[in-house]
Order: C-alpha cells, then structure tokens, then sequence
C-alpha cells in the first residue's frame, strides 16, 4: 500500500503556515498587523460562519471592500469553506456591481461600511444574501463561531474564484478558476518572480485585482509576509519599504512611472527590494531601462490573462530585446495565429493563443464566449484566443504589436469601450457613439468618444463628456467627447475603430 496525500491548496497553505510560523507577520495593513496564526483562526471563524448559514462547496460569496485586514481573512474563509470567492471592483457603478452580484448569485457578501452604503438600496433582489459590514456586526458574527478549521472536502477541480473582466452595465464575462489551476498559477508566479522564505511583498492595489492577487499569494505560498495598502501613496510607498524591508512587488508601469518621478525619490530608499514585476499595461522602453537603473533589482515585465496563461522577460534576457515579453513561464506555452488560423513560424505575426496549466474553467454563465475563445490547432489541440496581436522574434520572445479586441487599457485596468457606448447611446442628442483609446502619458491609454448627433441635436461636447462621466465607472471616465458628422464603416457597417484610432493617435 503506498502513501497518497492530496496537493495543498490556499486553505492548508493558511492552516501550515499557522502551524510552523504563528508569530510571523501574515498580513501588515496601515493599522493592524495579523499574524499567520491570527490570520488561520479568524479565516476558519469566518468559514464556519459561513458553512453554518448553509453557504459552502460550490456557493458564491461577494467580497465588496476596501483593502484591510478583513478582507484577507474573509478570502482566506470562503476558501476554507470550499465555496467560490467573488471579488468586485471598487470602482465599478452600481448598477455594474448589482448586475454581477446577480449573475454570480451571491449566497452571501462582505462589504466595508463606504461601499454597502453605495448597495444598500439594491439588496433586495439578492434573494436575502448573508450580509456582513466591517465594524461590530461582523466582529461579533464572526467571534460567535468555532475557530476551528472544517474538516470538509474540497475538490481539486471545484470552482475558486469568479473575476469579472469589466463593465459598468449589462453583465460583464466572469471568468472561473478552479482550486488547483489556481494555486498553480501562484506556484509558476512565484518561482518567476524569485519569492522565497523570507520575502516581503508590498500590495498597493485593490484586492479585487487579479495583480494585488499575485502579491497576497505569491507571500501565501512561501510563508512570506505581505505589506497591503488601502491606496497607492508614493511616500507611504517609499517609507513602507525601507521600513519592512519589502523584496517584492508587482505593480502596473503608472505607478512605477510616479515613484519615480516623486520628488522624494531616492535609489537608496528601495534598496531592500530583490525583485519587481511590472503588468497590467506595456512598460515602454524608457520607462523599463529606468526602473532597471534607478531600482538596481531584477525588473520583470508581465504579460498575461486572468484566463491563464503567463510569460515574463526576465532581466537575463532583456538586452537587446528591451521591447518583449520574454517567453512563458513554466506550464505555459503560445502560438500566433495569422488571418487564415494558421500557425505562424517564429519572426511572423498573428493573434496570440495560449496554453496553461492554470487555464480557467469557463466564462460564467457563458457558454457561447467560452466556445469563442478557442482555437483548435491542426493536431487537434485546443488554444484560447487573447484577442492580442504579437510577433516573435526567431528566437521565440514575443512582442505585443496590437490588439484584435477594443479592449483599452488604462493604468493597469481593462475598459470595455461597449461599456461606455452604452451608456452614451441613452443620451437624447446622440445617434451613434465609438469609444476609442487613445495615448496618454500617465495612463498608457485614456478612452475618448466620437459622437453623431441625431438629425436637429446640438449637444456641448464638454457637456456630453460631463454627463457620460456621471453615470460610468470612475476608470471608464472619457477624456473628452467629439462631435462627428459620421462614423468610418466597412461594407458590412462595422464602426473601424482602428481608422478612428489613426486619425487621434
């Protein structure tokens, strides 16, 4: 008979940590610093909590907070329970974050006090959700329950997570991981990114983000310790580094860019770090052989799906080819398909589809977009399609040239431009509106509008770009509106977006 055991996932990572290192810092917010052994006992309150209001295995549960403590133990607790972690963008309207919390059919959610003031109007459809605000209502529903992990079954293959790719209106794609794959991604993350023991990761992302994910669980998988920040200020950023000794961390190429250029800026302040990722959004040239020279780490960039899939330039290979993205991280591989779905050779040029070990499981609720993501290769292999277009050099490192999708990205965040034109369609003057990115120096990209009044309108495009701005997401805000006598279209009537972004680039 031999020895079987099953792979570790997040919730024993908690549980083992806590055993070998109680006292070591798990968690370090502004305000409170939980130990790994504080961070096991509340996380298992919370899944007790949870299993004991009938909410477990296989059930949705809203994580709608400001980074904090709570918000980890809480993670940690859905996990502990075997149910699905469904963390919401802050930054989302309200009427984006009741659609979700209704596709996802939250059993339950966690709000801190600001943003269930900003929901509490729109509960009711819910179906009567388990509802906790931090404060002295969660506290004490929490301390009512054992402390004691549940000894309940979690399958390698049940459903982790839900992460919703964007939107403010209609239902944007909810994209599902499983237990194991997601683990395996940190697993390959972790070993890209050099953690070890001893590590010390900063997080001055929302918790929501799939980046801030890679921070808390990369320090998850080697016992680290993970510094997280309720907003990104550049001296706390700073101070908090030189204090705590911080050796990593992962942030999008803006937030690199304002460090540096922070008057208070000095290369000895980051001198403790080992390793930086950069992702979310290109880090142009310039700005990546700055942070390499004034950082004096090992800067890695990112590029990668909240699907799955990852490749990384690392700094070994980063001469000469200072515009790649390296080549995929373990588990990872990709191809670039041309205009007729066929592979091209290394040197050409095509849409990137991917393969991973730690692949999502499906779009939820989604059966047709997951159809439409897939690739099927001439041996029979099943790819996804980014929507990216890239090209290789001969030696196989990709380079990022396009993107087949509309998709913008903003300071590290993904806009939906079909997000935005929805909305602007409600406005009485406007008969056809395109949403367009368009450079920006700070945010890599800012949407802007091309606008076709209906026959007789008159419409301020500084009033159109203020009342757009009222009803999207705080990311999605456009930087202007533009007034067009029409709209460039193919034959079939498709808007060219692509003319439309010659024309402002």
């Amino acid at each position: 008979m031999g020895f079987e055991i099953a792979a570790p996932l997040f919730p024993d990572f908690v549980s083992l940590n806590a055993r070998w290192y109680p006292d070591k810092p798990a968690i370090i917010t502004e305000t409170k610093t939980a130990s790994w052994g504080e961070l096991d006992w509340h996380s298992s309150q919370v899944a007790n909590g949870l299993l004991a209001a009938g909410i477990g295995r296989g059930d949705s549960v809203a994580i709608l907070m400001q980074n904090c403590v709570e918000y980890v133990e809480v993670l940690y607790g859905v996990f502990k329970a075997g149910a699905v972690a469904v963390p919401l963008n802050l930054a989302v309207s309200e009427d984006g974050l009741a659609n979700m919390l209704q596709d996802c059919s939250a059993r339950a959610i966690f709000f801190t006090p600001d943003q269930h003031e900003r929901l509490a109007g729109r509960l009711a459809p819910l179906s009567d959700p388990l509802v906790r605000v931090m404060g002295a209502d969660y506290q004490s529903w929490r301390e009512a329950q054992e402390d004691q992990r549940p000894d309940i079954a979690i399958g390698e293959e049940d459903p982790c997570n839900i992460i919703y790719s964007s939107g403010t209106t209609g239902v944007p794609k909810g994209i599902k991981h499983a237990y194991r794959r997601r683990v395996q991604s940190m697993y390959e993350l972790a070993l890209a990114h050099r953690y070890h023991y001893s590590s010390v990761s900063i997080c001055p992302i929302g918790l929501y983000s799939n980046i801030a994910w890679a921070s808390l669980f990369c320090a998850l998988i080697v016992g680290g310790t993970c510094i997280v920040r309720s907003r990104f200020d550049i001296e706390d950023w700073l101070t908090s580094v030189e204090r705590y000794g911080v050796t990593h961390t992962f942030m999008v190429p803006i937030q690199f860019q304002r460090v540096l250029d922070y008057p208070g800026f000095k290369p000895a302040r980051v001198a403790p770090l080992e390793a930086v990722i950069s992702g979310g959004a290109p880090l142009l040239g310039d700005l990546k052989a700055r942070v390499a020279r004034e950082f004096g780490c090992a800067l890695l960039e990112l590029y990668g799906l909240t699907e799955g899939f990852m490749s990384v330039l690392q700094p070994e290979e980063a001469e000469g080819r200072l515009s790649s993205v390296g080549k995929p991280v373990r588990g990872n591989d990709y191809v670039l398909v041309d205009d007729d779905n066929e592979i091209a050779d290394w040197g050409g040029t095509g849409e990137i589809c991917v393969r991973s070990v730690h692949w999502m499981v499906e779009y939820h609720n989604r059966p047709e977009a997951t159809e439409e993501v897939k690739f099927v290769g001439p041996d029979g292999r099943v790819w996804l399609r980014t929507g990216d277009i890239g090209r290789t050099d001969t030696d196989g490192y990709l380079y990022i040239t396009d993107r087949k999708k509309d998709m913008i990205v903003s300071g590290g965040q993904n806009i939906f431009p079909v997000d935005i034109e929805t909305i602007m369609a409600g406005h009485p003057a406007i008969a056809e509106v395109a949403v367009i990115g368009i450079p920006h120096a700070e945010w890599g990209e800012t949407p802007i509008a091309c606008v076709v009044l209906r026959e007789g309108e008159t419409a301020d495009p500084d009033e159109l770009r203020e009342w757009t701005n009222t009803r999207v997401g705080k990311r999605q805000r456009i930087a202007r509106a533009e007034i067009c006598t029409d709209l460039p279209r193919n034959p079939n009537g498709k808007v060219l977006k692509r003319q439309l972004r010659d024309l402002h680039n």
